[in-house]
């Protein structure tokens, strides 16, 4: 496992502060930040990002956020094959479909989130940001 698509909620975690889940998300964060694997995130996350902390934080933060997290993750463009592949997917959830198919056209070896549920039938594996982090853990130690 050397490339990892980070689903938005894990990011948001991580920003937010959100307790109890920002431990795990942070241990991911940080692998990724010292380069033991790859991270990915889908384009149209950034966006939300984006709107999200310029809501709450203001435009100058909401710049701040969306450059730190271009330093830290690659973003996987969200084009018309990617949004064709997500349609083809059996998911409820447009959104979660489109980032599985990111996953799978950037050729990650799993999606991390919060929400495995939700990606029952991704065509990537989905780990929790706790396996992810465990499995890191083990790449160490190889």
């Amino acid at each position: 496992m050397r490339r990892l698509l980070v689903d938005l909620n894990v990011i948001l975690d991580v920003l937010l502060d959100r307790h109890p889940h920002v431990e795990a998300a942070a241990r991911v964060w940080a692998a990724i930040e010292a380069k033991r694997v790859a991270g990915f995130v889908p384009s149209h996350a950034m966006t939300t990002i984006h709107y999200l902390v310029g809501r709450e934080k203001g435009l100058r933060e909401a710049r701040r956020v969306v450059e730190r997290l271009l330093g830290v993750f690659q973003v996987v463009p969200v084009g018309e094959q990617v949004l064709r592949e997500a349609l083809a997917l059996p998911f409820a959830d447009f959104e979660d479909a489109v980032c599985a198919a990111c996953a799978a056209s950037a050729g990650c070896d799993a999606l991390v989130t919060r929400d495995a549920s939700g990606f029952r039938r991704s065509p990537v594996p989905v780990l929790t940001p706790a396996a992810a982090a465990a499995t890191i853990l083990l790449l160490d130690d190889d």
